[in-house]
C-alpha cells in the first residue's frame, strides 16, 4: 500500500514539476537577441504560426506555443508585428492577440513634388516601388476614386509625419496622404476665406499655395508673397515664377535655360498669364493658410536678396524691382 501511495505522490510531483517547468518555459525569455519584424498571414492556424516563429528563431517549442494558444483560448490576429528581443511565448501570444501592428514613421517635408517622395518612403520601406508610385499619382481614375477633383494627385499628397503600417502598398500610402489633404480641405473651408471664393476651388487654392511654398521657406514671408501673386493675377500680369518652369523639366536645382523659359507648357508662368493647370508640388498647411489669408500689399514684384538671409526684396514698380535685382547680384558678388 505504501508503495502505491509513494508512486502516486511521485507521479503527482512529477506532473507538478512538469507543469512548473512548462509554465516557466512559456513565460521565460526567448533566445532571440534582436528586434524582428514578422508577418502573421491571414487565416493562419496556431500550428502554422508556431512553425513560422520557430523557423525565424523566435521560439524553440512550436508545440508549446500551440498548446498555450489553445489553453488561453486566444484569437491571433493577422498583420505585421515588431517583436522585441527575448519575447516569451506568452508575450508573443499577447502581442498577436492585441493586433498592434508594426508601423514606420515617415516624414515628408513641405513642398516636395510627388516624384521626390519615394526617396523618403524607401528609408522605411526598402521595397517601395517608385514606378508604381508614379503611375498611381497620375492615374485619373484612382484620383477620382479618392475623391480628388483633379486629373492627378500632385498637390493632394499632404506633407506630414505619418505612422505608416508596415507592409502598406503604394496605393495604401497615397490614400493615407490624400485623406489627410481632404481633411485639411474641410478644416480650411470652415474658415470662410474670401480668397477661396475668389479662386473658386480647393484645387486652385492648392495650385497657388504650391507656388508660395516653392518661392520661400520663410514663414513670415509666405503671406506677403501670396499677396504679390494675387495682385498679379488680378491685374492680368504673368506670375513669372521660376519654380513653375522647373516643374515642367523636373529641374529642381541649377540654371534655368532660355529654351526652358520659352516652353509652351501651360505651367510656364513666365510666358502665360493666370494660374497653372495644377499644383507644382505638395504644399504644407502653412503655405495653404498663406494663400487663403494673404497679406494686403501694393507690391507686384519680389526678388531674393541672396545675402544669406533667405528673404526677399519687395517692390511696387518695375523700376524699383530692377534696382533690387542689381542689389541681389551685388550680394552674390557679381558686380
Amino acid at each position: 500500500m505504501k508503495k502505491i501511495v509513494f508512486a502516486i505522490l511521485t507521479l503527482l510531483a512529477l506532473i507538478s514539476l512538469s507543469g512548473i517547468l512548462t509554465y516557466r518555459t512559456v513565460q521565460g525569455p526567448s533566445q532571440n537577441r534582436e528586434w524582428t519584424t514578422l508577418q502573421i498571414p491571414n487565416g493562419a492556424s496556431a500550428k502554422k504560426i508556431g512553425l513560422i516563429l520557430k523557423k525565424n528563431g523566435l521560439i524553440s517549442h512550436q508545440r508549446l506555443f500551440t498548446w498555450w494558444v489553445k489553453l488561453t483560448q486566444t484569437e491571433l490576429k493577422a498583420g505585421w508585428y515588431d517583436i522585441p528581443p527575448k519575447t516569451s511565448i506568452a508575450g508573443l501570444v499577447e502581442l498577436f492577440t492585441s493586433g498592434k501592428n508594426a508601423v514606420r514613421k515617415v516624414t515628408i517635408p513641405e513642398g516636395r513634388a510627388s516624384w521626390e517622395m519615394p526617396a523618403y518612403f524607401r528609408k522605411a520601406f526598402p521595397e517601395f516601388d517608385s514606378t508604381k508610385w508614379e503611375i498611381l499619382v497620375h492615374d485619373s481614375a484612382f484620383a477620382k476614386e479618392l475623391g480628388v477633383k483633379a486629373p492627378n494627385l500632385e498637390g493632394y499628397l499632404l506633407p506630414e509625419t505619418y505612422a505608416v503600417p508596415y507592409g502598406s502598398s503604394e496605393k495604401n500610402i497615397a490614400s493615407l496622404m490624400v485623406k489627410a489633404n481632404l481633411a485639411l480641405e474641410s478644416e480650411c473651408e470652415e474658415r470662410d476665406s474670401p480668397i477661396w471664393k475668389e479662386l473658386g476651388s480647393w484645387h486652385r487654392v492648392l495650385t497657388l499655395a504650391s507656388i508660395v511654398e516653392e518661392e520661400t521657406g520663410k514663414t513670415d514671408e509666405r503671406a506677403l508673397i501670396a499677396g504679390v501673386f494675387l495682385n498679379r493675377l488680378r491685374q492680368g500680369i504673368p506670375l513669372g515664377a521660376d519654380p513653375t518652369v522647373r516643374f515642367i523639366y523636373r529641374n529642381l536645382t541649377g540654371p534655368i535655360y532660355k529654351s526652358q523659359l520659352d516652353s509652351d507648357s501651360p505651367y510656364n508662368t513666365r510666358k502665360f498669364k493666370g494660374l497653372m493647370p495644377g499644383p507644382i508640388s505638395n504644399p504644407g498647411k502653412k503655405a495653404i493658410e498663406a494663400a487663403l489669408f494673404p497679406q494686403n500689399t501694393d507690391a507686384l514684384y519680389f526678388v531674393a536678396k541672396d545675402d544669406g538671409s533667405g528673404t526677399h526684396f519687395f517692390s511696387k514698380s518695375l523700376k524699383d524691382h530692377d534696382k533690387f535685382r542689381l542689389k541681389a547680384a551685388e550680394n552674390r558678388g557679381e558686380r
